[in-house]
Parts: C-alpha cells; sequence; structure tokens
C-alpha cells in the first residue's frame, strides 16, 4: 500500500507541492550528483545534506516518521553491499554507502511525496525523458491500483464467506486474472474516449519567478557543502 500512501501525499498544499515538477526533478539530480560524489569528509556535508531533507519535509508538510520509515526501504539492499565492502576491509566505503543510499532514497521520496504522478511524468517527459518508458511507468503505477482494489473485494468475500484474509493470498492466481480483466476493460473505455497514447494534464505547468528562486536556493546548498568537503580535505 506504499503507493497509496505516496498518491495522498503527493495532493497536498505546501509550498513544495506548488512547485513545477521540472525544478523539482532538477533540484533533486544536483542533490544526487553532490552525494554521490562527496568522498572525503562526508560527515560534515553530511549534515547540510540532512538539514536540506529535513526543511524539504517541513516545507512539504510530511509526516517526518512515515518518510523516515519509507525511505528506509533501500536500507536492506545496501546493506548487502555495505557487508561485503566490510569483508573487504574498508569499513569507512561500507558506512558512506548505507549513509548516502539513505540520503538519496530519502531525497527521491521527497519529490515523488509532494509531485503527483501525471506533473511527474509531464517534467520528466519535457526534460527529455524517454516518452516509451514514462508510459509504462504510468500504466504500471495506475494499475497498481487496480490490484489493489481487486485485492480488497477478494478480502471482503473471505470475510463474508466466514473465512480469513489467508484463504484469499492462497487465490494469488485468482487475483491477478481478474486484475487483467479489469486492466482489459479499463484500456478499452480509454481506446473508446480517444486515448492516444498519452495523457493530458488538466492544467498545464507554468514556470514562474518562484520556482527559479526555489531551484536556486535548492541547488546551492549541496553544491556549496560538496566543495567544502573536497576543499577542506
Amino acid at each position: 500500500m506504499q503507493h497509496v500512501v505516496l498518491e495522498r501525499w503527493s495532493r497536498g498544499s505546501s509550498f513544495l507541492h506548488r512547485r513545477d515538477a521540472r525544478v523539482k526533478i532538477l533540484a533533486l539530480l544536483v542533490f544526487l550528483i553532490a552525494v554521490a560524489t562527496t568522498g572525503a569528509n562526508f560527515e560534515l556535508a553530511g549534515i547540510c545534506y540532512l538539514a536540506m531533507l529535513v526543511a524539504g519535509v517541513a516545507a512539504g508538510r510530511l509526516p517526518m516518521a512515515g518518510v523516515l520509515r519509507r525511505a528506509a526501504v533501500v536500507l536492506p539492499f545496501s546493506l548487502t553491499f555495505a557487508a561485503v565492502s566490510w569483508l573487504a576491509g574498508e569499513p569507512r566505503r561500507a558506512v558512506l554507502l548505507l549513509e548516502k543510499s539513505y540520503l538519496s532514497a530519502w531525497a527521491t521520496l521527497l519529490l515523488v511525496a509532494t509531485t503527483p504522478l501525471p506533473q511527474l511524468l509531464r517534467g520528466l517527459e519535457t526534460l527529455g525523458a524517454p516518452g516509451f518508458l514514462l508510459m509504462v511507468a504510468q500504466f504500471l503505477y495506475r494499475y497498481l491500483f487496480v490490484i489493489v482494489d481487486q485485492a480488497h473485494r477478494m478480502r471482503l468475500a473471505a470475510l463474508c464467506r466466514g473465512g480469513g484474509f489467508a484463504a484469499a493470498a492462497r487465490a494469488v492466481g485468482t487475483l491477478f486474472v481478474r486484475s487483467h480483466e479489469r486492466a482489459e476493460s479499463i484500456h478499452r473505455a480509454m481506446i473508446s474516449r480517444g486515448f492516444q497514447g498519452s495523457f493530458r494534464l488538466l492544467s498545464q505547468p507554468r514556470f514562474g519567478l518562484a520556482d527559479t528562486v526555489f531551484v536556486c536556493f535548492a541547488s546551492g546548498p549541496p553544491v556549496a557543502a560538496a566543495l567544502l568537503a573536497r576543499i577542506s580535505a
């Protein structure tokens, strides 16, 4: 249900939510590059990165505990590579890998949690991302809701028959068959309504002065922190 929570968060009305998706994507890229290229004195620069992320969560009016918990989803994968580095006699690299992966996941989550998916994909398309991949991402994300809705229906049916969710969980094949049927009906409905391979936004994004100021202030601190860390090394 992670995507349901993120969808609800992305529909907010905070300062970050009102910013153009393109400037948030650019700010994220600058942040990720700064984090990835910071080597020596990362502990000092990491304080700046952490402060920026905390400020971003506050500006987006997001629950801090929920953001921290969901950003930690990357840690099981990072721990595997960190363990390899640790066993290879490089404990510092292992710690840096965990820190950088968590900060990067946090920053990416902040973008997704403050930008509705249609606006995010349109921003990526404007910046030159492949249209086919964006279309696949759009359909994949939306059809997750179809699967979740169908699973909820099966759970209710199992409860009405006196069973539990475990009985419905065993019918995974049935779940995906029914979800596929619903997806086919949704696709036919889209075609009948004139769908031509692209989604249209109800309102076109506008790049204003506030967006320019935002991208400047959001990109400056991580670049400065990375440079200071390199100079003081």
